[in-house]
């Protein structure tokens, strides 16, 4: 039973009003991105009111600038934005997965089953799908596995050349900065107009020198990072009217250029900066021959600070002795600056490794598209070295549709209904994927079930070039044990969440004042 017959039909009741408009709302939100996944996916075209274009086939981008007002769209959002943040990708199949998780759910609650016994069964189906999907995971063979690059293939949606920068960058960081839970190789990516594909030791900083008579490179750089203004110590407003404060200002600009000058005395050749920097500090940083830069973003500058081993510092720690200040200082090879590109490379720091994947795009139109195309396959590249590969192309999920029906079969009692929604959101992937490359998902998820027991396999799934039945690990379709992990239990998440709302109630605005009830008992909602 559909939704439109559920909402047409004499089944449903007011009880199950709130909980039909919140499952429309997320069916919706599941419509808009369904169509995108898959190698066959198309792209969705995104418009604002001042007609700007975003195009697209990337889930999150779809999902978060999607106008959406319904709360229960935007807690699905939400739990997206959530699964992007963990592993960085997957969100597409965990809103297709909950939108039929929850459709389902209605159909069991249209049929009488307790809405509570429903939640129970995608619990428990949920953890054993996990532990199955688990359990069928492959460990990579270190980062010369071949799995790896097919893996970011996959999530690079065949783009050869960003797989391969992708994979670059997790061999120059190495196993151990990969398995950092807060690095992220998604964030080294950077994408630009007229750039060529490259990836190096090293990081860019989208910013230009000051001014063309500083440096445009150092060598053997020392390297200070400043996390505030390069500026003197400010003073109270009024405070200039008075004697008191005149003297005191003029003692804060003489020790402003005494600090500046241990900069230089101490041989630093490359300063970031928070913020704005004086007039006086160019000036004087200048003539040393010392390159700075401002306005240097959070990202970036912590980036510089681990690549080099520099420490951020206020400017009130520049007060400090020249030899403390040099605690602080970190080290560079070599930097420059591209005037082509506008950015400024800092290569060769004496902390950890860092790499930059620089994705090259031919016009400003693609820029941003490379550049989350190149992010999708950084993340999944992470994710496979830090929890393994299974077989994509749905057929790691619709193997585990077997296991998950073994435990409804063996359970009592009505959460078994619950269960059997896990079931129909864990078939969905290889229905959608197939519907996408033109062939008819009903036969084709049929054909690959009775495929997959005949020969005992849970790496069958459908060939979207020929329609054929085919090994994904042979094709080379592989997935992160983590995407799919997350994908499943974000989806389980988001399904117990709406089904747990039994009433919908519009919240007045702080402030305004309760509304007087019509007569006992009633409110005005």
């Amino acid at each position: 039973m559909t939704l439109k017959q559920v909402a047409s039909g004499s089944e449903i009741d007011e009880r199950l009003a709130a909980l039909y408009t919140n499952v429309t709302a997320v069916r919706a939100i599941a419509s808009a991105v369904e169509g995108t996944i898959g190698p066959k996916g198309l792209d969705t075209l995104l418009v604002d009111r001042f007609g700007e274009v975003v195009i697209t086939n990337d889930g999150i981008t779809i999902l978060t600038k999607m106008d959406v007002n319904h709360p229960a769209a935007r807690m699905v959002i939400n739990a997206a934005k959530a699964q992007e943040e963990e592993v960085g990708d997957g969100t597409t199949t965990a809103t297709i997965m909950a939108g039929a998780m929850l459709t389902e759910g209605v159909n069991q609650a249209v049929k009488g089953v307790p809405v509570t016994r429903i939640i129970e069964g995608v619990r428990k189906g949920v953890k054993r799908a996990i532990e199955a999907i688990q359990s069928k995971s492959r460990p990579l063979n270190g980062l010369d596995d071949p799995l790896l690059a097919q893996v970011a293939l996959v999530a690079g949606r065949e783009h050869e050349d960003i797989a391969r920068l992708a994979v670059a960058a997790s061999r120059m960081v190495g196993m151990d900065k990969l398995l950092d839970p807060k690095f992220r190789l998604s964030d080294t990516v950077l994408a630009e107009e007229g750039a060529a594909n490259e990836v190096f030791l090293g990081v860019i900083v989208d910013k230009e020198r000051m001014n063309q008579q500083m440096p445009k490179e150092i060598t053997e750089a020392r390297v200070l990072i400043i996390d505030d203004a390069l500026e003197p110590e400010e003073m109270e407003e009024g405070a200039l009217g008075t004697e008191s404060g005149f003297n005191r200002y003029m003692e804060l600009q003489q020790e402003f250029r005494e600090n500046l000058a241990k900069l230089v005395g101490i041989g630093v050749k490359l300063v970031l900066v928070d913020r704005s920097v004086d007039s006086v500090a160019e000036e004087m940083l200048t003539d040393a021959g010392i390159l700075v830069l401002q306005r240097v973003s959070s990202r970036e500058a912590r980036q510089v600070a681990e690549h080099t081993g520099a420490r951020p510092v206020k400017r009130t720690g520049l007060k400090k002795d020249p030899a403390d200040i040099e605690k602080y200082l970190g080290h560079a090879n070599r930097v420059y600056e591209d005037e082509k590109l506008e950015h400024v490379r800092v290569l060769g720091g004496s902390g950890k490794p860092m790499a930059t994947i620089l994705v090259g795009a031919a016009t400003e139109e693609v820029v941003g598209e490379r550049e989350r195309i190149a992010k999708d396959a950084a993340s999944a590249v992470q994710a496979a070295a830090k929890g393994g590969v299974v077989p994509g192309g749905g057929a790691i999920e619709l193997a585990v549709v077997r296991e998950v029906e073994a435990l409804r079969g063996a359970m009592r009692g009505m959460s078994a209904y619950g269960v059997e929604c896990v079931a129909e959101a864990l078939k969905r992937p290889l229905s959608q994927i197939v519907a996408n490359a033109g062939f008819n998902p009903l036969e084709k998820v049929g054909d690959v079930t009775a495929a997959q027991m005949e020969k005992d396999s849970h790496a069958l799934a459908i060939d979207c070039d020929t329609g054929q039945i085919a090994d994904m690990l042979q094709l080379g379709v592989v997935d992160p044990t983590l995407v799919k992990v997350h994908a499943l239990k974000a989806a389980g998440e988001i399904a117990e969440a709406i089904l747990r709302i039994d009433t919908i109630i519009k919240k007045r605005e702080d402030g305004d004042k309760p509304a007087t009830p019509a007569s006992p008992g009633h409110a005005d909602f």
